[in-house]
């Protein structure tokens, strides 16, 4: 009796049968050299902007480069980055800060290192309905009655003050201590005038709500809008699709998107330990180079695959919400109350605007933010931030996918950093809700800016 081959066996056994008729492939392969790990097991959570991971799944990008890929979903990002760091999970898709927080030992600690951005924007901050009647008299409002944005939280603030003088708390929920949700939601409601509360993990302190005014907590993605629904939190900053899903149910309104708050703003990364990309680093420049394609056909064509990449993504594997509720974001647009659909074409970037290249300055203002709300308890020199981030964002490994696949032609070196002269820092960025400058060469000129935060010398 012949055994029965598993999926990943065959495709497996396919892939070396035709890697052997062409000869072209294999002189590719002999160039970059052969991965040294080919069946690998990547984690993700159901957020849309894990799409570059399905698409070279399901494109095949993967087993071009000779892996045979597993995507598992997680249950939420603490289980996710203990997978990665205990060897369940060969890589997964991150929160940007979470590898920079995991080498510095805030929480668990693990060198983790990002040779890949999987995605700009994508984020939204949504308010229940009861919270969005008590804003609307403090918006201004356009000729057609709706409302001007991007919308700030002064708009909020009457709301807060309202519920803290009755003795109420007011609870607001973000994915992760150190998710850009966490940092997008203290930036706007800090840019407001309304404290988001200081950590103290010296005291041993890790609510994060030391003088809050709003007091946020964790809640995972998907439980989102019935956590709101059931009134535990009166809004949350989440990813797509989990805030066109309150639009959809009828129980909140998204106020503003991390584009409003941060114009092409860094989101998610690929991680995986520096282990594991120092013992197989073919295996690691080729997942690039297929994380890479998959970036590229995501944003080819002015979104043009955009429909077919919603269908992937609403698969139950995969996000596996309805179609129209993922496509209201994927495709180009942006539903805040029900019937204000605006064009958002930037929404979901993964590939323009160099958005899958780690540069040093996107990590570091993760750090000015753990920095600034008490993660890191201490004041750093300026080299400590440049260090930090070198050590976890690797443009190197980045590079040599990206130039490999360039040199095939399969991509257009016009697309990406000049490599011969990038030094991994974006030039100042100005687009902030508050009209704040962030240069990430000057990382404690940048935190002494704020109003509200710690500042060099200051401990709580």
């Amino acid at each position: 009796m012949i055994p029965r081959l598993n999926r990943i066996s065959l495709r497996h056994w396919m892939a070396t049968a035709l890697l052997s008729l062409l000869p072209t492939l294999s002189l590719a392969a002999d160039k970059l050299g052969y991965p040294e790990k080919e069946e690998l097991t990547f984690g993700f959570i159901k957020l849309t902007d894990m799409a570059p991971l399905a698409v070279a799944y399901e494109k095949g990008f993967f087993e071009d480069e000779g892996l045979y890929v597993t995507l598992e979903a997680q249950a939420n990002w603490k289980v996710l980055l203990d997978g990665v760091i205990d060897g369940q999970l060969d890589g997964a898709h991150m929160l940007a800060g979470q590898p920079l927080a995991a080498t510095m030992g805030l929480g668990t600690q693990a060198h983790i290192i990002t040779p890949f951005s999987m995605d700009l924007n994508g984020n939204g901050i949504t308010v229940s309905n009861a919270i969005w009647d008590k804003m609307k008299p403090h918006l201004a409002m356009q000729p057609d009655g709706k409302p001007v944005h991007p919308i700030k939280a002064d708009a909020l603030k009457p709301v807060v003050d309202e519920y803290r003088a009755e003795g109420k708390p007011f609870n607001m929920g973000m994915v992760f201590p150190v998710s850009t949700h966490n940092y997008e939601l203290r930036y706007w409601l800090a840019a407001g005038g309304i404290h988001p509360g200081f950590y103290a993990p010296h005291k041993g302190d890790s609510s994060g709500q030391i003088d809050a005014e709003a007091l946020l907590s964790v809640t995972p993605p998907p439980q989102m809008p019935a956590t709101m629904e059931a009134g535990t939190i009166y809004g949350y900053c989440v990813g797509e699709p989990w805030n066109q899903q309150a639009v959809f149910k009828g129980i909140g309104v998204p106020v503003v998107t991390d584009y409003e708050i941060w114009k092409n703003n860094p989101e998610k990364v690929f991680g995986l330990t520096a282990e594991f990309a120092e013992k197989y680093p073919n295996t690691t420049v080729r997942l690039t180079r297929a994380l890479i394609r998959a970036a590229q056909w995501l944003d080819a064509n002015d979104n043009a695959n955009r429909p077919e990449a919603v269908k992937i993504l609403a698969k139950s594997q995969y996000v596996g919400a309805d179609y129209e509720v993922i496509a209201n974001s994927m495709t180009g647009t942006f539903e805040y109350e029900k019937g204000d659909k605006r064009s958002v074409p930037d929404f979901n970037v993964f590939f323009r605007y160099y958005a899958t290249y780690p540069y040093y300055s996107d990590a570091i203002w993760y750090l000015t933010q753990m920095r600034r709300w008490g993660q890191i308890s201490d004041d750093k020199p300026d080299q400590w931030y440049f260090d930090l981030a070198k050590q976890v964002y690797r443009p190197d490994i980045y590079a040599q996918a990206a130039q490999s696949l360039i040199a095939e032609g399969t991509v257009q070196a016009a697309d990406f950093p000049d490599f011969a002269n990038e030094k991994g820092f974006r030039a100042p960025q100005t687009h902030f809700i508050d009209d704040k400058v962030y240069d990430g060469t000057q990382p404690n000129a940048y935190i002494n800016q704020f109003a509200i935060g710690l500042k060099q010398g200051d401990k709580l």
